[in-house]
């Protein structure tokens, strides 16, 4: 098994292609589209890319893997589809609380709130196949409540945005339903309880005292090291630093945008009477 990375500058996130050298079988975790938020256009320089890669190593991709509903980014899910129709969408089967959220946050009146817009919803503890690929779903709440880690022959653990490196810490839980107890319970009760080796692959890193890009390190590394959170933390620090700490966050840029994409497995809405797509923008006073 083969790990690939694509690294997005601009959003500071991880795409990952899993693949068997053998089979040519292969899985993409957490693809990204890229948009200008000060124009509203969305352009493929990220997802191609990915193309490239899959082309050039002749790949069949079986399954696209979310590990949440991302508020960073968009998500070109959708698009991928398209280039590869038989392979299936998938996420954490608790999205389902995500889109009940959100569908009231904006009002959209085309989201299924059952997770119908994904091929699969994902179960905790279970085992799923990807071709010759395998991988375990571990339900990993906390940043999010759909948030799930996926480790791939007791070897490669894609954590989203539950663990950052060790440098960097782990991910804000002030989304609605995020909880700085459910990922301090996350991390320190399932992901430090594996096997010190499995290597953990990121879902961002922001090249923190601007060194350089880093993604991978181990269960071991995360729990003796990590800034935030590992085996020396107490749940009420946590919990305490966790939340004092999100609450001097802004929003992040694209929350707005990518939520109400992302939330529908990166379907836009239906273009409107002159042929234009719109994104909702709800206003609030401070």
């Amino acid at each position: 098994m083969i790990v690939k990375e694509f690294y997005d500058k601009r959003t500071g996130t991880l795409t990952y292609i899993v693949y068997d050298q053998a089979s040519k079988d292969a899985v993409i975790i957490d693809p990204v589209l890229d948009y200008n938020s000060h124009s509203g256009k969305y352009f493929f320089e990220s997802m191609e890319l990915i193309l490239s890669f899959i082309e050039s190593h002749g790949l069949t991709i079986r399954m696209i893997l979310e590990t949440h509903a991302h508020a960073d980014h968009l998500t070109s899910s959708l698009f991928l589809k398209e280039k590869f129709p038989n392979a299936k969408v998938g996420i954490g089967e608790k999205i389902t609380l995500v889109q009940k959220t959100f569908k009231d946050v904006f009002n959209i009146d085309d989201v299924s709130v059952e997770g119908s817009e994904f091929d699969l919803l994902l179960k905790e503890n279970n085992t799923y196949q990807a071709g010759t690929l395998s991988f375990l779903v571990l339900s990993t709440p906390g940043h999010t409540p759909a948030c799930s880690s996926y480790l791939f022959n007791e070897e490669a653990l894609f954590v989203g945005d539950a663990l950052f490196m060790p440098d960097s810490g782990c991910g804000r839980c002030d989304f609605p339903l995020g909880s700085a107890k459910d990922l301090f319970h996350s991390i320190k009760d399932k992901i430090f309880s594996l096997n010190p080796n499995i290597k953990v692959f990121v879902g961002h890193d922001y090249c923190p005292n601007g060194r350089s890009v880093e993604f991978v390190s181990t269960v071991e590394e995360q729990a003796k090291h990590n800034i935030k959170i590992n085996n020396e933390t107490a749940f009420e620090s946590f919990v305490k630093m966790r939340e004092e700490r999100d609450a001097e966050l802004d929003a992040p840029k694209l929350l707005l945008p990518s939520i109400q994409v992302n939330i529908k497995a990166g379907a836009f809405p239906k273009a409107e009477s002159n042929g234009k797509v719109y994104l909702k923008l709800p206003l609030e006073s401070k």
